[in-house]
C-alpha cells in the first residue's frame, strides 16, 4: 500500500520511500497511534525531526498543523526522498532540510534561534544512538522547557534513565516497537 499521511490537511497524500533496508519508516499504524497520542499537542508547533528518513514524522506534523518543521538526516538518498517528500506536498515554506551526522553533535541547530516544541527522534534500531542523540538534543540549547520527545525504538534498546533533563511521561509498545514520550525539563 505504501507510505501515506494519516491525517490533517495532506490526509491521504502518499509519500515516496525508499526501498532497501537503508531507512526503516515508522508504520502507518504506529504514526496513527503517535499522532492519536499527540493529539492537541501539535498545533503552531516547531518540530525537530531527527533520523528523518522519509520525512513522515515531521509532515504528517505539519499536515495536523505545526508551524515549521527542520528535518535532520545524514544519508544522501533519504535527504533525496525527503526532498521530494516536502516539494510534492508543498510544504517548501514550512520545512528546513539539513544534512547532519547526529551522533556528533547538533551544532546544526543552535545557530538556528528557535527553540522546538516537539522532537521525533527515530534512529535505526539498535545502533546505540538513542543516548547520544539525547546528550546532544540537551547540549544545543534548542528546546523549549517541557518540549516533548518521541522516541521510536526497538524494545530491544533501553532508555538512558540517567539523563535529568529528560522524564518518561509515557511508552506504548507495538510489535517489536516501543514509542517512548519524554519531557525536557530544564
Amino acid at each position: 500500500m505504501g507510505l501515506r499521511i494519516i491525517g490533517g490537511d495532506l490526509r491521504g497524500k502518499r509519500l515516496k520511500s525508499i526501498h532497501g533496508k537503508l531507512i526503516r519508516p515508522t508504520a502507518d499504524r504506529i504514526r496513527e497511534a503517535i499522532f492519536n497520542i499527540l493529539l492537541n499537542s501539535i498545533a503552531k508547533t516547531l518540530v525537530l525531526d531527527l533520523f528523518a528518513g522519509t520525512g513522515a514524522l515531521g509532515i504528517e506534523a505539519l499536515s495536523r498543523g505545526a508551524k515549521r518543521a527542520l528535518f535532520v538526516d545524514n544519508q544522501n538518498k533519504s535527504l533525496s526522498v525527503l526532498k521530494q517528500n516536502i516539494a510534492s506536498c508543498g510544504l517548501g515554506e514550512k520545512a528546513v532540510i539539513v544534512k547532519w551526522n547526529i551522533r556528533q553533535n547538533l551544532n546544526c541547530i543552535k545557530s538556528i534561534g528557535q527553540k522546538f516544541d516537539l522532537i521525533f527522534l527515530d534512529p535505526p534500531y539498535n545502533q546505540d544512538l538513542i543516548t547520544p542523540s539525547l546528550v546532544n538534543l540537551d547540549q544545543s540549547d534548542a528546546l523549549k522547557n517541557s518540549a516533548l520527545i518521541v522516541v521510536e525504538h526497538s524494545v530491544f534498546e533501553s532508555l538512558p534513565m540517567d539523563l535529568c533533563a529528560f522524564q518518561l511521561a509515557d511508552q506504548r509498545k507495538y510489535g517489536k516497537t516501543l514509542v517512548s514520550f519524554l519531557n525536557y525539563v530544564i
